[in-house]
């Protein structure tokens, strides 16, 4: 049997999040982050307000539903482990076809930003908290 480091759980946990935005397997975005009332997240885009799970959940899997043929990068990625926490810093490029099922259109789009993850370990790591901004460009 093979055993992850804790650095390579973290990081499988943060890519299976994007991973999402590929397969459409939107029940996995529960089973990666906390159902909580510390969850917490901010959004890149509208509304740009605080949320807790559930509508962190909803307007997750409204966007990764709204995106075909979506890709990602992550650049830059570094990983601060406390104890029983993480801390994920990450550049992010995220591309696909923005489509609008009432119009029947759609439009490419880039999206060049960061992001931030805070995971902690109950008793596997949970997304606690997510902040994704996009880059000044």
């Amino acid at each position: 049997m093979t055993y992850m480091s804790e650095q390579e759980e973290i990081i499988k946990i943060v890519e299976s999040f994007f991973e999402i935005g590929k397969s459409k397997k939107l029940e996995k975005l529960k089973d990666i982050q906390f159902n909580d009332s510390t969850f917490s997240s901010f959004s890149d885009v509208p509304p740009y307000d605080l949320k807790d799970f559930a509508t962190t959940i909803a307007l997750e899997e409204l966007r990764f539903v709204s995106i075909s043929d979506y890709d990602y990068k992550i650049n830059n990625l570094k990983i601060s482990i406390f104890d029983e926490t993480a801390i994920v810093a990450l550049e992010l490029i995220q591309k696909g076809m923005l489509v609008d099922t009432q119009k029947y259109t759609g439009q490419h789009i880039t999206i060049e930003g960061r992001a931030t993850f805070v995971l902690i370990k109950k008793p596997t790591w949970k997304i606690v908290h997510i902040h994704l901004s996009k880059s000044g460009n």
